[in-house]
């Protein structure tokens, strides 16, 4: 396995590669991200000549907010290249900010605020500019025909596919299912913030997601669906457990648009939440 932290080094290194699969991320990884990396492995191997797999591991300021956690992200890089090298990844990708944003990145990638501003962005005002202008700009670095992203982040991966059609980029864009603990927690960097109580608490998340999902089957199979007070009961139930609930909303899947009662298009429930200090997020499709 080859790293390189310059994008020259990485275009030298990816010049031989015919297909190139690409998963992105901040590295702290854990068997979530790894399932990424398979998946993309597998992809790369189906073709006539096997692929080349390229994973980048950089924490991107652009999508942090000033109070949130970009100093204290937890950064693991050499324990993140024995997963990688282990899962069969060929190249990573490493650079640091003077590599990636040798100038300050005053080009950035807005999307449709329709998509972007809501649920995550509307808790995390510009985070999805920081997302998008990233991969777009880690797209250009790596060039790959494929790249994979985790349906955890359910509304980035949305955006993400909107902009590779938007901007007519040559690369196709598959979403890997979330891998969970025994327990149906959604694995999470971010978990490693949570106390031994706190972990086992953290599960009521996907639970109450789940008791969710089940409302809107029923309402929908009876004919009968009361949004409103489906999502107003299944925030309290989190209030009562002493979380602090940003949202818990039933939304379409195409477009992450609301619904006001039955509805038998595809739906994803998805939710965020702070638990102490930590704040965790979630879906289920439905």
């Amino acid at each position: 396995m080859h790293i390189a932290h310059s994008i020259d080094e990485l275009r030298q290194l990816l010049k031989p590669a015919t297909f190139r699969a690409f998963v992105p991320t901040m590295g702290n990884l854990h068997q979530g991200h790894l399932d990424l990396i398979q998946l993309a492995r597998q992809r790369a191997n189906a073709q006539a000549t096997p692929g080349t797999v390229v994973a980048s591991i950089f924490v991107n300021r652009l999508q942090f907010a000033p109070h949130e956690d970009f100093d204290s992200y937890p950064r693991t890089f050499e324990r993140d290249c024995e997963l990688l090298q282990a899962q069969g990844c060929d190249v990573v990708f490493a650079p640091s900010e003077k590599d990636l944003y040798p100038e300050p990145q005053v080009f950035k990638i807005h999307p449709p605020a329709e998509l972007a501003d809501i649920l995550e962005g509307a808790f995390r005002p510009g985070f999805f500019v920081g997302v998008s202008t990233v991969v777009h700009k880690l797209f250009n670095c790596v060039q790959p025909q494929l790249a994979v992203f985790g349906k955890k982040d359910y509304q980035q991966l949305m955006v993400i596919r909107r902009m590779v059609q938007q901007m007519a980029l040559p690369i196709e864009i598959i979403g890997s299912e979330t891998r969970r603990a025994p327990s149906g927690l959604a694995l999470s960097s971010r978990n490693g913030y949570l106390s031994a109580d706190e972990l086992q608490e953290a599960v009521q998340l996907s639970q109450t997601l789940q008791a969710l999902a089940q409302t809107v089957r029923q309402g929908n199979a009876q004919g009968v669906l009361d949004v409103a007070s489906a999502q107003a009961h299944a925030m309290q139930t989190l209030v009562e457990r002493g979380w602090k609930p940003d949202y818990l909303t039933v939304r379409r899947q195409h477009d992450l648009s609301p619904i006001h009662g039955v509805c038998q298009e595809p739906l994803v429930v998805l939710g965020a939440a702070r638990l102490g200090n930590t704040r965790l997020i979630d879906n289920l499709e439905v």
